[in-house]
């Protein structure tokens, strides 16, 4: 790897660690600068997906304060994301590189629309309830949320691209909080599937260590800062960078 090329790696893992604190998605920005430097996709992946460990970690930390009284909801939803996240890193090592092509981009979009109706969705759900004085939305998102993120953890484990907004759609329709609270958890979910991934893959899977280290330095610093923008943004504004984020991923993911 040149110094030009270590450059790149590492200023994508700085964008990648701001962009997945804030929303998610950073990995369409350091995957195709992996390939560009000559390394096959599935070592690009697993490289990818070491090197963003710290990121996630350290984005985690800088909500810290969101994530106060959360603890038994982020404990749940960890084990959906740590046994989805396994099982991603295994079907990435035993299916083609091409094998989610085809419906990532469809999961995405699904994924906006709920971002955008969410607000409304919401209010209607809990006007009906009134009425009909049915019970308050689970406070962990129940079943349904577990096997929703159990699933979309599968596919973190497998590439990771765009799997933030994934769990945000999930959790800000099944779970009756505010966003930034949400997008907290998000940033732990997200460090877990990393996680389990990647210490699967230290066992099974080729990486190159230059480019996990400069995506590990820089994801780092690009997580504080992430945390330090996304923190200050107003819900609608979040919501709105979200679905930006979102398409601009499900064009990427379309044309590559």
């Amino acid at each position: 790897m040149s110094i030009w090329e270590a450059l790149a790696v590492f200023a994508a893992g700085t964008a990648a660690g701001t962009i997945n604190t804030i929303v998610g998605s950073g990995t369409l920005i350091t995957f195709p600068v992996l390939l560009a430097t000559g390394l096959p996709p599935v070592t690009a992946t697993v490289s990818n997906a070491l090197g963003l460990i710290p990121g996630s970690i350290s984005g985690a930390i800088g909500y810290r304060a969101e994530l106060k009284g959360q603890r038994r909801r982020v404990l749940r939803l960890s084990v959906a994301a740590a046994i989805g996240g396994l099982g991603g890193a295994i079907l990435l090592l035993m299916l083609p590189s091409t094998a989610f092509e085809t419906i990532v981009p469809v999961l995405v979009a699904l994924a906006l629309v709920l971002v955008i109706v969410q607000p409304r969705l919401a209010r209607a759900v809990q006007e009906r309830r009134d009425r009909t004085g049915t019970p308050s939305r689970h406070a962990d998102g129940g079943p349904l949320l577990f096997g929703g993120l159990l699933l979309a953890s599968v596919y973190g484990g497998y590439f990771t691209a765009a799997q933030g907004i994934i769990y945000l759609s999930l959790m800000g329709t099944l779970i009756d909080d505010t966003l930034q609270r949400l997008n907290a958890v998000k940033n732990v979910l997200a460090a877990v599937v990393n996680t389990i991934a990647a210490l699967f893959f230290l066992f099974v899977a080729d990486f190159e260590w230059t480019a996990v280290l400069l995506i590990a330095v820089g994801s780092t610093i690009g997580g504080q800062i992430g945390a330090k923008v996304g923190r200050r943004l107003h819900p609608t504004v979040l919501r709105t960078l979200i679905v930006v984020v979102g398409t601009a991923a499900i064009v990427q993911l379309v044309l590559r």
